[in-house]
């Protein structure tokens, strides 16, 4: 049996994707942990919604989320892109069709929204809140280490698909409330006949 502990950071430091040790308090650590925190949520939010185009697609930002963790946790980065996928323009793409769709289909909003009405719509809040904290982080670290556009843009375009989704799910939750109302009613009024 091989044990999940190593022992390396009992004096707390870490190591990076590359192999550089660093403390487990750096910026580069807050900020990879910060986005692992974010996706442990996504995970979450994924057994809750309703829709399953939904599951389907936080199923995927999952696995996206451990290549954008990996880049950040990288020091050397050619050590890094010659050995896992990267975060590239088509899925920032995918993205922003995604919140284009749902933003024409879902009802117009003209005030502030509660985080969520629904148990998937309100994790997917928790989500949106994670995701932009880590993009703080990102930005913080970004004034010492350049990344490549497409992280920053990825993760700004993220928060706002964390955001539709809860939309997403929430009218689906009220649509079923409101189907589930109607059934009771009938039901009610043919048993009074």
């Amino acid at each position: 049996m091989m044990a999940i502990y190593t022992k390396t950071g009992d004096k707390g430091k870490t190591s990076l994707f590359d192999g550089a040790r660093v403390r487990k308090d750096d910026l580069r650590v807050e900020t990879y942990g910060t986005f692992d925190e974010c996706n442990a949520q996504i995970s979450v939010a994924e057994k809750y919604c309703q829709l399953s185009q939904n599951k389907k697609l936080l199923k995927q930002i999952e696995y996206k989320m451990f290549f954008l963790q990996g880049e950040i946790a990288t020091q050397d980065t050619d050590k890094f892109y010659g050995k896992s996928q990267r975060i590239e323009a088509e899925d920032i793409q995918l993205l922003e069709h995604v919140i284009d769709d749902y933003t024409t289909k879902l009802p117009k909003v003209t005030s502030f929204i509660l985080p969520g009405q629904s148990l998937a719509g309100a994790q997917l809040h928790v989500c949106r809140t994670l995701c932009r904290r880590a993009e703080r982080r990102l930005i913080q670290l970004g004034d010492t280490i350049t990344f490549r556009p497409e992280i920053e843009q990825y993760v700004n375009r993220l928060s706002d698909l964390m955001y539709i989704l809860a939309r997403a799910e929430d009218h689906e939750a009220q649509q079923e409330k409101i189907v589930d109302e109607v059934v009771k009613r009938y039901m009610k009024a043919i048993e009074s006949n």
